[in-house]
């Protein structure tokens, strides 16, 4: 599919610019620490997370991006953090990996973006051991009704103008549903505006 000069040129930086806000680089920040063994991070983007991973817990780190352009941003930035990193072509919803051979899946601000998140989270479960874990931390629907509104009739143009973002999803009952035990925390973030700010992140383990 050829891209439009907008996809390739203007939306990488876009997306770089507003997933690395310091009240989400914070939240990076509690979570990514806590990833170790063989990891699996899905949707990297331009590698936001990469600086906070913990080098002596980290056996292996394997990278899912659909976008070449995004993929090229976040293997700069491994060469700039002296990581190594294994990246797959591919999609969420199809993981070229082996059944239970991954320790901890990070999943931060991608699940908004996946099309097909059931199928996607059932790959996760697939390729995750038994005593594995899911990090998370994802913006979703809010929990006040007027924000809910403005969320549903905005989404349709925000997905159009933010690779595929969708504003109004609960990604904690998605998460449940696929099977899994959560421990999470919610709250809307500091300077970010309602609409894109209801913040959900934590741990999901196999139940």
């Amino acid at each position: 599919m050829i891209k439009s000069f907008y996809e390739k040129n203007v939306l990488p930086s876009i997306l770089n610019c507003c997933c690395g806000t310091k009240p989400i680089t914070y939240q990076r920040k509690k979570i990514i620490p806590r990833a170790s063994g063989n990891i699996l991070e899905i949707g990297i983007g331009s590698g936001l997370n990469i600086p906070f991973y913990d080098k002596n817990k980290v056996d292996s780190l394997i990278a899912i991006e659909p976008s070449d352009d995004l993929n090229i941003m976040a293997k700069n930035k491994a060469n700039e953090n002296n990581i190594e990193i294994n990246f797959l072509s591919g999609i969420a919803e199809n993981i070229e990996l082996n059944d239970e051979s991954i320790d901890t899946i990070v999943l931060t601000y991608t699940l908004c973006t996946i099309k097909e998140p059931e199928i996607a989270l059932s790959e996760i479960k697939r390729v995750l051991k038994p005593d594995g874990k899911i990090l998370f931390s994802e913006h979703g629907i809010a929990p006040d009704k007027k924000v809910i509104k403005w969320q549903n009739k905005i989404n349709p143009f925000w997905n159009k103008l933010f690779g595929g973002c969708n504003l109004n999803r609960d990604i904690p009952s998605l998460i449940d549903s696929a099977g899994f035990d959560l421990t999470f925390e919610q709250m809307y973030l500091p300077s970010t505006p309602k609409l894109i700010g209801f913040n959900s992140w934590g741990e999901a383990k196999k139940n």
